[in-house]
């Protein structure tokens, strides 16, 4: 699927994973396209499945949304049957922003938001900890936001 994207489609990219809220006018101008085959070209990668959504970034702070979570979660072995069910209530937890099947000691990484300490404790009280399928929770709190980006890094595509 790669070999389908050339020079004009990847800059496209790069610019609505930037910002994606400019039009296709301003988007044809940046890529040195017109207007009729720069839209064309951005439905094509929306049905090719290479733009799965344009979206606003919220400000977590802003909204206050001050603790970020990582917990590491291993299921118990005798509950493995159980996997289809904790990944659907996993997607149920707004307060779940993403969850990766893991290699190695635990089986899932999640990334939690909350308010405060004390929220994520009632997450996980109520919500987390109550899981059948769930054997051992290690929550890391995360102090500083050193980097965080959304945009891929287009340049190891070819």
């Amino acid at each position: 699927m790669l070999d389908k994207l050339d020079n004009y489609d990847r800059n496209i990219l790069k610019i609505l994973q930037t910002d994606a809220s400019l039009n296709t006018s301003e988007i044809a101008n940046r890529v040195g396209l017109t207007q009729p085959p720069c839209w064309r070209r951005i439905k094509r990668l929306e049905e090719l499945g290479f733009i799965d959504a344009r979206v606003g970034l919220l400000n977590q702070k802003k909204l206050g949304l001050n603790v970020t979570v990582f917990a590491r979660v291993k299921l118990a072995a005798h509950n493995r049957h159980l996997l289809p069910e904790f990944e659907e209530e996993i997607n149920a937890f707004p307060e779940v922003l993403e969850c990766y099947t893991m290699m190695g000691e635990y089986d899932f990484l999640l990334k939690i938001v909350t308010r405060d300490i004390e929220s994520y404790e009632y997450f996980f009280r109520t919500h987390l900890s109550q899981m059948t399928a769930l054997h051992d929770v290690n929550s890391n709190v995360a102090l500083t936001k050193v980097k965080y980006t959304t945009a891929l890094p287009l340049h190891l595509v070819d």
